[in-house]
């Protein structure tokens, strides 16, 4: 194995299960919601691709994704209390 195969896919595993419904505060989430989040995120980078959208914008894409997905987050935990 390389020690390097997974480099730059942190944001994107992040982004998955936040948008899954887990919670980067803890405590919430499970593993179907993580692999919708996922299955998520793999449509949107492939339709990007196709689109022929540079990976250097999609990164940038994926990255408004994750700060969106934890706005949303932090507003359903302020309902909640």
């Amino acid at each position: 194995g390389v020690a390097t195969a997974g480099d730059g896919y942190e944001m994107n595993s992040i982004a998955a299960v936040v948008i899954g419904g887990g919670s980067l505060y803890g405590g919430e989430g499970n593993v179907v919601g993580a692999m919708i989040g996922a299955l998520i995120m793999s449509v949107l980078s492939n339709g990007l691709q196709l689109m022929g959208v540079s990976t250097y914008w999609q990164t940038l894409f994926v990255g408004i994704v994750l700060i969106v997905a934890v706005l949303i987050d932090n507003i359903r935990r302020k309902k909640e209390q």
